[in-house]
C-alpha cells in the first residue's frame, strides 16, 4: 500500500510520459519529490518543472536509482524494466493508487469498470451526483476523472474535503494497484479484452475483481446479473450488493428491470432511461442509477440527469448524413464485444458498411460472422490486422482491404446507397495508425465532413 508520508521528498521514477504519467509527476514534484519520467518514445513536458527530468528513447539504469516507481497503465506487466525493478526490490505503484493518497479526508470514491460501457456509465453517474448536490444546495463538487480522459492525478489537487470522486478505472489500473478502496464500485460486464496484455482471460478477470478487494461491509457493489463472470464474483463482495440487468435471462436476482419503456426499481421508482441508442445503454443507465442510489441520490436526481444527458463522443455517435447515407463514429469500440454491441443497436437490414481493424487484441474475428450476416453489407478492413481478419472470415462475408481510414471512407462513399450506414467500429486498438481511439474518431469525423 502506498503511504504518502513514507515518500515525501524521495526520488521517484515514472514509467511512461503520457497524460497520466505527466500528471502524477507534477503531483509528486509539488510534494517535494525528485522525479524522473522515463519513456521509450520522445516526449516533452507540458508543464516544465525544476524537480522533473525526462529521459527519452528507453529506460536506463537511472530508473532504478529511485526510492519507488510509478507505472503508467499501458506498460506491459512482464516488461524487462518492471522485472528488474522487482528484482532490485524497488516498490512499484500505479498512478491511480498514488493519486488517491493525496485526497483529503471524507472524500467518497465511486469507481466504474467493465469491458464495455465504462465511459457512458461514469459520465451518467457524475451527472446524477451533480443533480444530487444541486438539490441539497451543497457547496461540494463532483469530480469525474480516470480513464474517461482526465487523469486522477490532475484532479486531486483541486478536490476539497466532502467532495465526491467518480472514476472510470481500467483493468490495467486495477492490476497495478496494491490498494484501492472505492465506497461504491460498479462492474458492468467482463468479456475477452486486453488478453495480450494480461496474458489470458484468468488474469483479466482477476484484474477486474480487484475492484472489490479492499472494500468493507460498509461499502456497496453494483454488478451485471446477466453476466456469468460477474455472477461468479459475488462471494468476493463484502458490502451491500445491487444487481442490474435488461436481459430476460440473468444469474442473480435483480434490483431493477426494463419494461420496454421505463426502468422499474425495487424501491418502487419508475424512471425513463436517457435517449441513447441500444439496449446496452439501458444497462449503463441502470448501473449508474443503482450506484447513485447507493450514494444517497433519489429518483428525481436520476430522472433529471437522464433527461438532459447527451451521447458520449466516439461511442455510436452520429456524425452526419450525406446523400442519404448515415456516418457513425464508434471509434471507442476497441474489442469484439463492443463492436457486436454497436451492430445490435441497429435493425437487421444488412445495410452497414463496417470499418474494421487496427492493432489486434488477441480474439477471433470469427465471432463477428453471425452479426455481419444480419447487419452488414460489407467489411472494409484497415490497419495491422487485415490479414488476420481476412483469414478468420474465411471468405464467408464480402470484404474489401482498404488499409487506411481515408481509403475506407472513400470506398464506402463511392458505393453506399441511400439508406445505408457507414460505421467505424474497429474492434481493435488504434495504436498502429493513431495515438488513441479519440484521435482515430476525430480523423473519421474530419474525413466524413470533407465529403460534403
Amino acid at each position: 500500500m502506498f503511504n504518502l508520508d513514507d515518500f515525501k521528498g524521495k526520488k521517484v521514477s515514472i514509467l511512461g510520459g503520457g497524460k497520466s504519467g505527466q500528471a502524477v509527476a507534477q503531483l509528486l514534484a509539488s510534494y517535494g519529490c525528485e522525479v524522473l519520467i522515463s519513456d521509450e518514445g520522445m516526449i516533452q513536458l507540458a508543464v516544465p518543472s525544476a524537480r522533473i527530468t525526462v529521459e527519452n528513447g528507453g529506460h536506463t539504469e537511472q530508473v532504478f536509482l529511485a526510492d519507488f516507481i510509478v507505472k503508467s497503465p499501458g506498460i506491459f506487466p512482464k516488461s524487462a524494466v518492471l522485472f528488474k525493478a522487482r528484482e532490485l526490490r524497488v516498490p512499484v505503484f500505479s498512478e491511480l493508487e498514488v493519486a488517491l493518497s493525496f485526497l483529503p479526508k471524507n472524500v467518497r470514491v465511486l469507481a466504474v469498470t467493465g469491458t464495455n460501457g465504462k465511459t457512458t456509465t461514469t459520465a451518467l453517474l457524475g451527472e446524477i451526483l451533480k443533480q444530487k448536490l444541486a438539490r441539497e444546495n451543497s457547496a461540494h463538487k463532483v469530480w469525474v476523472c480516470g480513464n474517461i480522459g482526465n487523469p486522477v492525478s490532475a484532479c486531486v489537487p483541486q478536490v476539497q474535503e466532502g467532495d465526491e470522486l467518480v472514476i472510470e478505472v481500467s483493468s490495467y489500473q486495477l492490476e497495478d494497484s496494491t490498494y484501492f478502496h472505492p465506497q461504491v464500485a460498479g462492474l458492468l460486464n467482463v468479456t475477452p479484452d486486453h488478453l495480450d496484455h494480461h496474458g489470458g482471460m484468468k488474469n483479466y478477470i482477476a484484474a477486474k475483481a480487484r475492484l472489490f478487494r479492499d472494500q468493507t461491509s460498509q461499502d456497496a457493489a453494483v454488478l451485471n446479473g446477466a453476466d456469468a463472470i460477474c455472477a461468479q464474483l459475488t462471494d468476493q463482495i463484502p458490502g451491500k450488493l445491487w444487481v442490474f440487468s435488461a436481459q430476460p435471462k440473468h444469474w442473480l436476482k435483480t434490483d431493477v428491470f426494463y419494461d420496454g419503456d421505463e426502468l422499474i426499481f425495487s424501491q418502487g421508482y419508475q424512471i425513463r432511461p436517457p435517449r441513447l441508442k441500444g439496449i446496452h445503454n439501458v444497462e449503463n443507465a441502470m448501473a449508474a442509477a443503482l450506484m447513485a442510489f447507493a450514494d444517497g441520490a433519489n429518483e428525481q436526481d436520476v430522472q433529471r440527469a437522464f433527461d438532459t444527458f447527451e451521447a458520449i463522443e466516439h461511442r455510436i455517435e452520429t456524425v452526419t448524413e450525406y446523400k442519404g447515407v448515415t456516418y457513425i463514429n464508434d471509434s471507442k469500440a476497441t474489442n469484439l464485444d463492443s463492436t457486436i454491441t454497436a451492430l445490435k443497436s441497429f435493425d437487421k437490414r444488412q445495410n452497414i458498411w463496417l470499418i474494421l481493424g487496427g492493432r489486434d487484441k488477441g480474439s477471433s474475428y470469427e465471432q463477428l460472422l453471425p452479426y455481419l450476416k444480419d447487419y452488414c453489407k460489407c467489411v472494409l478492413s484497415i490497419g495491422e490486422c487485415m490479414d488476420k481478419i481476412e483469414r478468420e472470415l474465411h471468405g464467408d462475408f464480402p470484404l474489401v482491404r482498404c488499409t487506411t481510414l481515408d481509403n475506407a471512407i472513400g470506398f464506402a462513399a463511392g458505393h453506399a446507397v441511400r439508406g445505408d450506414v457507414v460505421l467505424l467500429s474497429p474492434a481493435c486498438a488504434s495504436f498502429d495508425q493513431f495515438k488513441s481511439f479519440e484521435e482515430r474518431g476525430k480523423k473519421f469525423k474530419e474525413l466524413v465532413h470533407t465529403l460534403k
